[in-house]
């Protein structure tokens, strides 16, 4: 038994469309909240999953506006805090997904360049700090400034 399902899932039942993981700013429409802003954490082709600043509610029938799309309805599936599981009425396009941010929506699976970024080389002294022993010649002078 799953832990967002009342009831076991069936023999033969139909399986979970593919994710593809985005970071895709969205907005939803609701009764009890009105339209706001949310993030989209991952794509199917026939749903979303994200994160809102309100706690929806499972069944819940709401609008979806996701770029390059028109308003789509769907039904709230999972809610966990804040996060979410929304199955769209319509298909949602990959392609237009990315064509609306213009090709820039970077995906999970694609490399990233890595790079090794050298700490600085110069010391940079901040008013105030001592570091080290006072000398007992001058208690109110640091030993930082004779090194």
């Amino acid at each position: 038994m799953s832990n967002f399902d009342d009831q076991p899932a069936a023999e033969g039942a139909e399986k979970r469309q593919p994710r593809q993981s985005r970071l895709v700013k969205a907005a939803l429409d609701c009764e009890r909240f009105g339209r706001f802003d949310v993030t989209v954490r991952n794509v199917s082709q026939t749903g979303i999953g994200g994160q809102a600043p309100h706690i929806l509610q499972r069944g819940e029938r709401l609008t979806v506006h996701l770029p390059g799309h028109g308003p789509m309805r769907g039904t709230v599936r999972w809610v966990v805090d804040r996060r979410f599981g929304i199955e769209t009425d319509g298909e949602i396009h990959i392609d237009r997904l990315r064509a609306a941010h213009g090709g820039s929506l970077p995906s999970a699976d694609q490399s990233v360049e890595f790079r090794i970024i050298p700490p600085p080389t110069t010391v940079a002294k901040r008013p105030g700090l001592s570091l080290g022993a006072a000398t007992p010649r001058d208690p109110h002078r640091s030993a930082w400034r004779e090194r």
